[in-house]
Parts: structure tokens; sequence; C-alpha cells
């Protein structure tokens, strides 16, 4: 169980933001934290830290020069997100991303778009391929999310789906859409469904906002699932120690 290090861009600028309010029609955008450091400063330090295989993720237009700036400083260390297509896809694994991730590319008007994912499967392999599946509750289960996780598919996270996608990509990352940049604590049966249903490594986010949480996690998945932080962290603007959560994972690693 490892930590993931993030660094989110919106604008430009590094920022934390309640995931749920993003160009969402009847909610303000919600910003917990904007920070005045450029995004090399995070991925140096992610770098100085030895913490690989954390995620740019790019809210938005207007933020590929600031990605490809954090790629460059930590090359091969981190994954690239938000708008991956066949056709950027390898430009930004040459700018020195270790994987991309895609959600909305292959996750298409509800549904999976078989020659989407086909065709950056014989671009890039699968072995360089994260597929997003941040999810929301619905009707009491968890269904994949789009369209910076404003838009319901009908893809379910369940045993049937993920042993399907995981042909498919190297890793998960996954997002509890419902409770990211909340700070209000983890989702704990949706760890619980991860951890039994997948056999590939996957990364969760959402809630975490004290340390003990962590063992929780560790716990409960058998230091299966992999964590990223956001808000919460001091790094951030949060209260929570970024030095705490590095020596955390050095010793759980």
């Amino acid at each position: 169980m490892k930590f993931r290090p993030c660094i989110d861009l919106h604008d430009g600028k590094v920022k934390q933001i309640v995931g749920k309010t993003l160009d969402s029609p009847d909610k303000k955008l919600e910003i917990n934290f904007e920070s005045d450091k450029q995004p090399s400063w995070f991925s140096k330090l992610y770098s100085s830290d030895k913490l690989s295989g954390g995620h740019v993720i790019m809210l938005g237009k207007g933020n590929e020069k600031a990605a490809k700036e954090a790629l460059n400083s930590f090359k091969n260390g981190l994954q690239i997100g938000g708008g991956i297509t066949d056709k950027n896809a390898l430009e930004f694994l040459e700018y020195g991303a270790s994987h991309v991730i895609i959600t909305s590319f292959v996750f298409t008007d509800g549904k999976i778009n078989w020659d989407n994912l086909n065709k950056v499967i014989n671009l890039i392999g699968k072995d360089k391929l994260v597929l997003d599946l941040s999810c929301r509750i619905k009707n009491n289960e968890y269904y994949i999310v789009t369209d910076r996780w404003q838009k319901f598919t009908d893809v379910k996270i369940d045993k049937k789906n993920i042993e399907m996608l995981e042909k498919y990509c190297s890793e998960f990352l996954i997002h509890a859409v419902d409770i990211e940049g909340m700070m209000s604590g983890i989702d704990l049966k949706l760890i619980k469904l991860l951890s039994e249903i997948t056999t590939i490594p996957v990364t969760y986010a959402g809630g975490i906002s004290k340390i003990e949480e962590l063992d929780i996690i560790y716990k409960e998945s058998n230091g299966k699932i992999d964590f990223t932080i956001g808000s919460a962290l001091d790094i951030f603007g949060g209260k929570l120690s970024y030095k705490s959560i590095v020596d955390w994972n050095n010793k759980h690693n």
C-alpha cells in the first residue's frame, strides 16, 4: 500500500477543488486551495521523497503547459490525466509521463467506447494505460462518472466489469467523487469492494483527513489499495502533515 501524490491543475495553477462542483450547472465551483508555487515545485518534492506513481490531473483546458512542466521535473515518476485521447497520449508520454490516465475518451455516451479503447491500446499498449473509474453513488451502487465527474455512465463498479476492464489497462485510479475534496472521512464501503474485486494496482482517492484512516485502509484492504491525499495535506493548505504521510509510507514499504 503506497502513497500516490497528486498535482491537480486548474487554469494552469495547482489547486484543490471539491470534485463534484466541477462544471456543475447548479453549484458554484468550490476551491479548497490555490498554490502560489509552480507545478514543478510539487513534482520535485515528490521526486526527492521517491514517491513515484502519483498523478497530474488537468481539470479543463489551459493546463497543458503547466502539466508538461510538472512531468519534466519528475520524468517517468508521474502519470497524466484529464482530456487524454489517442491524439495526445504519445505526446505526454514523450514529455515524461509514466502512464496516461483516461476516462471520458473511453467512457462516452454513458457506455464503454471499445473503438476508442482499442485505439489507445494499439497506440501505447495496456502497460502505459491507467483507467480512471472515478465513481458516484446511484441507487446505492457505484457508477463510473465522466466529463469532470458530472455525467453518469451505465457502467457499475462490480466484479464483472472490473474483470473485463483489467484486460485493457495496468492500473485503476478511483475517486470517491461524492466525498472527494471534502475531508469528511473515507468511503470504507468502496475501499472494501475494490479490495475484493480487483487484481491490478488501484489508487483510491476521497475524504482522507487523518493518518489513522490509512491504518484502516491498510487493514480493510490487506495492504492492497494505494491512496492519494489532496486537500487535507498541509502542502495544500490542510492540517495533515505531508511529512507524516511520507514517514507512514516509508514505514509500510
